[in-house]
């Protein structure tokens, strides 16, 4: 990876770089890019040492080492969460220390929204997307923190990024998505009745595309009494459709996204 050149986004690129409209372009982009993260992490994980630029660290030094990254920026610090509880807790205790002038970007998927509703849109910027990155927190674009940990371990296992190159392609990645990131203040917080599991059950056979008759039937619920929560649950959600409603469900993390 020493030989790849890329130049960093400063933090006006990050912004600006990447507009909505150019999506479907990137989306190959940011696949690609992933790829190359998810390979290099592959392959120095199965290596002690620090090599080109990758340091892995065990879970007893990953608060000391994010607290000096943090403290250390200059710019910028851009996060990406996932929902994992430990390292949520771990950055979001951090961000409060970082100097003052650094912008501060938040990208956070609905399962870390729902992890820590309060304490995130306690912070003046924060977007909503369903989005695929592994829990980094990049510095000033020239270091990064990665948890390598898989979703819903306990591995609070970490790295430390300094390769130019890397730390490039990673600034790329959260770039675009932060771009297709929809804002925190303009994403609803769902109501306890969105939350209940009837709800969950009505959005899964309004996704099923089972007709009215046949959901009712499943749900043990007159045709009636059904077709009156799909009209409620359409209004909590502001959906002028059954298909936007599904949309929207999967972007308040009421619904998984199916692939």
């Amino acid at each position: 990876m020493a030989g790849i050149a890329f130049d960093l986004p400063t933090d006006v690129e990050l912004e600006e770089s990447v507009p909505r409209g150019h999506a479907a372009r990137l989306e190959q982009t940011l696949l690609q890019a992933r790829a190359l993260i998810e390979s290099t992490v592959s392959l120095h994980r199965r290596r002690p040492a620090t090599v080109s630029g990758v340091t892995h660290m065990d879970a007893e030094v990953t608060a000391e080492t994010l607290e000096r990254l943090v403290r250390g920026a200059r710019r910028s610090v851009n996060v990406a969460l996932t929902g994992s509880v430990g390292f949520m807790e771990a950055v979001l205790r951090r961000l409060v220390q970082v100097p003052s002038g650094v912008t501060v970007r938040v990208l956070c998927n609905p399962a870390a929204l729902e992890v820590a509703p309060a304490r995130l849109r306690s912070l003046p910027a924060v977007r909503v997307l369903r989005h695929e990155l592994c829990g980094i927190v990049v510095v000033d674009g020239t270091a990064a923190f990665l948890r390598l940990g898989t979703e819903g371990s306990a591995d609070d296992r970490a790295a430390v990024v300094t390769d130019r190159a890397a730390v490039s392609t990673l600034q790329l990645l959260y770039a675009g998505a932060w771009s297709r990131g929809r804002r925190l203040v303009d994403h609803p917080e769902p109501s306890p009745r969105l939350r209940s599991e009837l709800t969950r059950r009505i959005l899964e056979q309004l996704r099923s595309g089972r007709t009215d008759a046949t959901a009712a039937c499943a749900l043990q619920v007159s045709l009636r009494t059904y077709r009156r929560h799909v009209a409620e649950i359409m209004r909590e959600l502001d959906a002028s459709s059954r298909f936007q409603a599904g949309v929207r469900a999967v972007e308040l993390g009421l619904l998984h996204e199916t692939r």
